[in-house]
């Protein structure tokens, strides 16, 4: 667990991040990892001080497998609230699936690091069928009512109701998977887009970027890759001359 701002934890799962904001002794957790990483989330909420039943909200970025283990297990068994986009209230009860499956990686599968990237992420629960059936909706604007007082941040793309969350008191930005800075079937390091293979929202990732930029935001915790301290326009213009945009 990585505390990059002061009440703000980067906690790693099976290459994912999570996110826990402290406020006080109130916490929120942004997404969960996978499934078999709820003990992880767990652990780190409790070198906090606190036990999982006390956190008071839980937020997706989106709701793919890799980011609903511990949300959907703390939601079961707490009956904490869950939130997330409203176009994302949907994915997240299933009515619809925008995630790729086992058949999108057979094109890739001889590619050095795919088969094992593969075997740790089936092992950490990727496989398992997970549903959010009472998500609730972000307000439109402005923070949400929740600790840490996160502010939603329309992303959509790599998802259709992709969300990242700025936490302007703190100068952070969580944004998910609408920009990372690394994952095991990349080889840049640094601010990128994840491999399309992962996208399966209806917008344009890179036109989703557009939300970012204007943001006061000089930390970037990613949905995968480490947590970077560049602004995030800088960083958003490094996606975009990657991607030749």
């Amino acid at each position: 667990m990585n505390e990059v701002a002061s009440g703000v934890f980067q906690v790693s799962g099976t290459e994912v991040n999570m996110v826990l904001l402290r406020d006080g002794d109130a916490l929120t957790l942004i997404d969960g990892g996978y499934p078999r990483d709820v003990e992880v989330a767990e652990r780190a909420i409790r070198a906090l001080g606190r036990r999982p039943e006390d956190v008071e909200a839980l937020l997706l970025t989106h709701a793919h497998i890799d980011h609903m283990g511990a949300i959907a297990a703390f939601h079961e068994q707490y009956g904490t609230p869950v939130y997330t986009d409203a176009v994302e209230v949907a994915h997240a009860r299933r009515d619809y699936i925008e995630q790729a499956a086992a058949p999108d990686f057979l094109p890739m599968i001889h590619r050095h690091g795919v088969l094992p990237w593969l075997l740790r992420i089936a092992r950490a629960g990727a496989t398992k069928k997970v549903t959010i059936p009472n998500a609730r909706a972000v307000p439109d604007t402005g923070a949400i009512d929740v600790p840490g007082a996160p502010v939603p941040v329309a992303t959509h793309g790599h998802t259709s109701g992709h969300t990242a969350y700025h936490l302007p008191q703190h100068g952070v930005v969580i944004t998910g998977d609408a920009l990372v800075t690394g994952h095991a079937l990349s080889k840049v390091r640094g601010p990128q887009l994840l491999p399309p293979v992962f996208d399966h929202g209806t917008g344009d990732t890179l036109a989703a970027l557009d939300a970012l930029t204007g943001l006061g935001a000089g930390t970037i915790v990613p949905g995968h890759g480490s947590t970077l301290s560049m602004p995030i326009a800088d960083a958003v213009a490094q996606v975009r001359e990657r991607s030749g945009h």
